[in-house]
């Protein structure tokens, strides 16, 4: 699209009437699953919802919200806030997570960025440290990824490099990691030949070592700390390879829990502690196991453990791992660069918005919907307001969270007809399901349910519409199953709490008395996802969407 041609003026729509104020909710990880005692969705009281399910058939249907359908490589990646977003808000589907790192890697444009120049500056004097999951899975890092960023530095400048490995086994085979371990000793062993200091560190299993998630034992990132930075470990090895040999032969040890071991030089002394002058990389592209060790790494002001010292380093994430905590502060790969959004048109052709959400979702309903951008399109047409989340506190003790206060603002902003678009997200499912606690999950959903009402409520008032939809799945699986979907048993006989997101299809609901006669779900785009939204969201205001956005899900049956 040429810029001569490009207009922000949308055209009308030649069936749907404008003018009409829609209510659009997210609810944050509400997925679709089977009914069973593991599902709380199922197991909530949530009248709303169920009534806009077995409601009429034309107006509701699932859609994805993992894997392709929101830019991410496999089928087999769970989506997450983030890319949930910027899919509603975009309308398209953009490169995210391993994908852009590739593209990055490949273009050499890793290497023009802000987060790779910020470590370069320690590179004539200090140590660059990469730490990460070392393997092919896919999931977490990739080999490739670090061996091209190793071959990157080492040609840019750095003449001393430490590799801090965690040995995988869960995402691939357990017992690979040994060579995994070669394959790296040799690639450290032809930068050493051409002058470059370059060695393994420190190591340990992913499950015991560094990669904790939700804050779920702390006890994991300091076993990491402890050998990455202090150099310390209870075994000592001169070799890598020799390490996770000699490691794997503990009893009840695989790849996953490999005790954390450092290499000693010929003096016993520690290869490569962290310290003042440093620069650190975490090259996971995937987030949730490394929110952990990026607060460790990142924060002067930490009480999760005692970090002994806490050197002065220039840390770096392989990309942003968590948006509302803006953690790390710098990163080598930027998000995608998102234009045109569905935010944008609309404010360009006159829609006034207001968005609401709490603290922990805040972010997520204005910054990443509008395509990774902060601030208004136009102040004058547009309202946001954050409500401050709950702090000091694991949120599946007032699982409530700020529901119905959003609920409220929501509803107040309906019934002011001041806005054409009034646009909340619910956090309760995702925030509570990540705690574990399924009980404490089960009310969330009740209260996002009733949330749902209040709203839905004020839009019946008005003669609105409603968009009612979620950004990923969590609440509605909370236990890990083995092939055949069957709950797995720890070794106690207790079933094995599921806290992530899941790969679940999420709802999308329409209606509202303001819902043209004959509006409904067309049959043939069964595959659509959350970058679809977009386009119905834009029809429903009476206009068509960009000729480049996902298609519409909408029809009108004359």
């Amino acid at each position: 699209m040429g810029s001569s041609d490009f207009s922000w003026k949308l055209n009308d729509h030649p069936k749907l009437p404008k003018g009409k104020v829609i209510a659009v909710v997210v609810l944050d990880g509400w997925g679709e699953a089977d009914a069973d005692q593991y599902n709380c969705i199922h197991v909530a009281q949530t009248p709303t919802m169920d009534s806009l399910k077995n409601g009429a058939p034309e107006k509701w249907r699932l859609v994805k919200a993992h894997g392709k359908a929101v830019g991410l490589p496999t089928e087999d990646d769970m989506g997450n806030s983030e890319v949930g977003h910027n899919a509603l808000g975009a309308g398209r589907i953009y490169a995210q997570g391993a994908k852009l790192v590739d593209i990055a890697l490949e273009t050499g444009k890793i290497y023009d960025g802000e987060g790779f120049k910020y470590i370069k500056e320690s590179f004539e004097t200090g140590t660059l440290h990469l730490i990460g999951l070392l393997s092919d899975g896919g999931v977490h890092s990739r080999l490739d990824q670090l061996q091209l960023l190793l071959k990157g530095a080492s040609e840019r400048g750095a003449k001393r490099i430490r590799v801090h490995v965690l040995t995988d086994g869960r995402d691939v085979l357990d017992g690979s990691s040994v060579g995994f371990v070669e394959t790296l000793e040799n690639d450290l062993a032809k930068l050493r030949e051409n002058g470059i200091d370059a060695l393994i560190a420190s190591g340990g299993g992913r499950m015991y070592v560094t990669m904790d998630r939700y804050e779920n034992d702390w006890d994991v990132v300091k076993r990491g700390w402890d050998a990455q930075v202090l150099g310390e470990a209870p075994y000592k090895f001169k070799s890598a390879v020799e390490a996770v040999k000699k490691l794997r032969e503990l009893p009840n040890t695989n790849d996953q829990f490999l005790s954390p071991f450092v290499i000693i030089d010929d003096n016993g002394k520690a290869v490569g502690p962290i310290v003042d002058g440093d620069a650190v990389v975490t090259f996971n592209f995937r987030a949730d196991r490394m929110v952990m060790v990026a607060k460790a790494l990142q924060y002067k002001d930490f009480d999760k453990f005692d970090r002994v010292r806490f050197p002065e380093i220039r840390y770096a994430g392989m990309l942003q791992y968590d948006g509302e905590l803006k953690l790390p502060t710098n990163y080598l790969v930027s998000p995608p660069e998102i234009e045109r959004t569905s935010g944008e048109y609309l404010a360009k052709n006159g829609i006034r918005t207001f968005a609401c959400s709490e603290t922990v979702k805040f972010g997520h309903v204005t910054f990443f919907w509008n395509g990774n951008r902060s601030g208004y399109f136009n102040p004058e047409l547009e309202e946001y307001v954050e409500i401050p989340s709950d702090s000091g506190i694991s949120f599946n003790v007032k699982p409530k969270m700020k529901a119905l206060e959003i609920a409220e603002k929501a509803r107040d902003a309906i019934l002011s007809r001041k806005f054409d678009q009034i646009r909340v997200n619910l956090p309760n499912g995702d925030m509570v399901g990540h705690t574990g606690d399924i009980e404490a999950t089960v009310v969330a959903c009740k209260v996002a349910d009733e949330a749902v009402k209040m709203i839905l409520d004020a839009i019946e008032q008005v003669g609105g519409i409603y968009v009612v939809t979620a950004d990923h799945g969590n609440a509605e699986d909370m236990v890990k199953r083995d092939k055949k979907g069957k709950p797995l048993l720890d070794k106690n006989g207790r079933i094995q709490i599921l806290t992530s997101h899941t790969l679940q299809p999420v709802p999308l609901a329409i209606g509202g008395p303001g819902l043209a006669p004959g509006v409904r779900f067309r049959e043939d785009v069964p595959g659509g996802g959350l970058a679809n939204v977009a386009a119905t969201v834009i029809n429903l205001h009476g206009f068509e969407a960009p000729s480049d956005y996902e298609t519409t899900l909408i029809e009108v049956a004359d």
